[in-house]
């Protein structure tokens, strides 16, 4: 199946609060949801009629492409983002304030949304938000702060990122203040400031307060108010808050009221037609008079729509090499490549021997050749990981310049690894390793059945450790979501992991040294949880001993970066980086590479290789006026 990739659209903010990581969260849901859709197979097959081009259309043409967050059609599913499977495309009839760009070392870089303009508060307290002035719903309706508003309020029943309701939490909107009609501020509580908060309050989905108002109570604002004061009023307050959560993921409007530059008209299990929205405050811009979303419930079915010329673009899809060829001599098909701010990790579960022993970590990472690794498991979509930084290798390069060739890049070497295997206390008997006590080492790799890269990433791995004389074998999960349940529950020695979720520093470390390795935030404490409770699956302990002495804690530095200054969070960084270089809690495999395609018969001006608008959907190059008509 399609990846869906962190930072393609921007991931959410993680953050610290109640001790939950909120972009996992949502993540786990999307991807139940995506799997759920999965099971929709025997009934989506594709409607007739579902070739690209402009011949049939006497407007600005049709633009086909498919959706890499809405796999598996749910033709009965509400027209509402906030329900995972809704009708609601990112960037086509729903939009952001603002549309992340995911620059290397600056969250707070955005393309406009709903939003054309922002001024942000030097200490990011506070953002004041301005509304196009011709902006309009796609009904006529003027799009107010009274939109934005009660998008926040919709965004508090669903939790997380700048609308958590715990009062510990980091980075939350703490007042929203309309100034105009096309003026918002929101500031930032000053109790636990975080550097990300402009990021979550940009990427809210709005929507039309003359749909939606009555979902929410008419209290609602004071509801939320009395979240924020101390007492046994507050807990029912919260209650209240979260207790909307399923009527508002379940609300279904009667019709699409969009802000975006396209409107849905018809969805089936085949595909979904939206056309273009008059009303759009760059519709003079918008080249395509209609957009087709097609269908798909694998990557074979994208592999043949790209193959046949249908599709005008498409996300990122695993795609191996052989049929990378048939899919490029389709005439018109193009590739691109950018970064993607997320990499691959064989993460250890530190609670588990022989793990829980850095030298054995260090032995494995000698025994794995990544490049061979990648190019058997990601030829087309990943590169080979330099080295364990935390980072992926463009990000690395920005925050670390010179100090990344200073990490050990663990390059495959039997002799270093045997060195490190013994002096894990590990021993060999008959061209085997095993145990210090000499019982056998049976080293299970589990991933989910789905990701057919970590499949075969792993069985790479697996063939390369049994060569070295290591008993290593691979064990499949049915689904990406149980994998997470299984994994989160320390039921694993070994997995593949997500790591270097950019571009926030403090999103990329939390994945090593958060919540999944112990570290939890209570009341404004940070504390660290033993291995096994509270979603700690990593096992690793509190601190670690630093190069040149000292003892450093990473899950504390990691916290700190949510506050600090630009110039301590590459401090930060610098620290953690070698952290993480010589304490191994993960080995990185491959950093992913963006890799997308276009066809340029129809429509000309999609993005150049290496541009951050890669990172968006192609329903945002539409809006920005990007895409032109051939």
């Amino acid at each position: 199946m399609t990846r869906l990739l962190a930072g393609s659209y921007g991931p959410d903010n993680p953050g610290f609060p109640s001790g939950k990581d909120p972009y996992t969260e949502r993540l786990m849901k999307r991807l139940a949801a995506v799997t759920a859709s999965l099971g929709l197979a025997a009934v989506t097959a594709c409607a007739g009629g579902t070739g690209g081009g402009a011949a049939t259309d006497g407007g600005g043409g049709l633009y086909t492409t498919v959706d890499a967050l809405k796999p598996g059609i749910d033709a009965n599913a509400p027209i509402n983002p906030f329900n995972p499977k809704g009708n609601a495309f990112q960037g086509y009839n729903v939009q952001w304030l603002g549309w992340t760009k995911n620059h290397l070392t600056d969250p707070n870089q955005f393309y406009p949304g709903v939003a054309k303009s922002w001024e942000i508060a030097p200490d990011q307290s506070s953002i004041t938000i301005r509304l196009h002035p011709d902006g309009k719903w796609s009904d006529g309706a003027p799009i107010t702060s009274e939109d934005v508003k009660l998008s926040i309020g919709l965004a508090y029943t669903q939790g997380g990122t700048a609308y958590a309701l715990d009062p510990s939490a980091s980075g939350t909107a703490s007042d929203i203040k309309v100034i105009d009609d096309k003026t918002i501020k929101i500031s930032q509580s000053a109790k636990s400031p975080n550097s990300t908060f402009v990021r979550g309050i940009m990427e809210t989905f709005v929507v039309p307060a003359h749909v939606w108002k009555g979902v929410l109570p008419a209290d609602f604002w004071d509801r939320l108010k009395a979240t924020r004061t101390p007492g046994p009023q507050a807990d029912a307050a919260r209650a209240e808050i979260t207790g909307l959560a399923d009527k508002v993921i379940s609300f279904a409007p009667a019709k699409d009221v969009s802000a975006g530059p396209f409107v849905l008209q018809r969805v089936n299990p085949g595909e979904a037609l939206l056309v273009k929205n008059p009303y759009f405050h760059n519709a003079a811009n918008v080249a395509p008079s209609r957009v087709k979303i097609l269908n798909y419930t694998g990557n074979e079915q994208i592999w043949n729509y790209l193959i046949a010329g249908k599709l005008d673009s498409a996300p990122f899809t695993a795609v191996p090499a052989d049929v990378m060829k048939r899919i490029t001599r389709t005439p018109g098909n193009a590739v691109v490549r950018g970064y993607s701010p997320v990499g691959n990790a064989l993460g250890f579960n530190q609670s588990k021997k022989p793990y829980d022993n850095v030298h054995v970590r260090r032995g494995l990472a000698h025994l794995i050749d990544r490049g061979k690794v990648t190019r058997i498991a990601s030829p087309e979509g990943g590169a080979a990981s330099v080295t364990t930084s935390g980072m992926h290798r463009e990000a690395a390069k920005a925050w670390l310049g010179d100090g990344l060739g200073a990490l050990d890049p663990y390059a495959a070497d039997p002799v270093k690894a045997e060195q490190e295997l013994k002096a894990g206390g590990m021993r060999k008997r008959d061209g085997r390793w095993v145990m210090p006590d000499g019982s056998p080492w049976k080293m299970t790799i589990h991933v989910p059945a789905s990701f057919s890269d970590w499949l075969a990433g792993a069985k790479a791995v697996t063939s390369q450790l049994n060569d070295a004389g290591i008993d290593a074998q691979v064990v499949t999960t049915a689904d990406y979501p149980l994998y997470l349940e299984e994994l989160t529950a320390g039921k694993y020695d070994v997995g593949f992991w997500l790591v270097a979720l950019g571009p926030a520093p403090y999103n990329i470390y939390q994945r090593l040294y958060g919540t999944a390795n112990g570290w939890q935030l209570f009341g404004g404490t940070l504390r660290h949880v033993p291995p096994g409770k509270e979603g700690n699956w990593m096992g690793g302990p509190e601190t670690l001993k630093a190069e040149g002495g000292g003892t450093v804690n990473p899950g504390e530095l990691t916290l700190k970066l949510n506050s600090a200054s630009p110039a301590e969070q590459k401090k930060i960084v610098a620290t953690l980086a070698r952290v993480a270089n010589q304490d191994l809690p993960v080995i990185q495999m491959w950093d992913y590479v963006n890799t997308q395609f276009v066809n340029t018969t129809r429509f000309t001006g999609f993005p150049a290789d290496d541009s951050d608008t890669l990172r968006l959907s192609s329903g945002v190059w539409l809006g920005l006026g990007m895409i032109k008509k051939r």
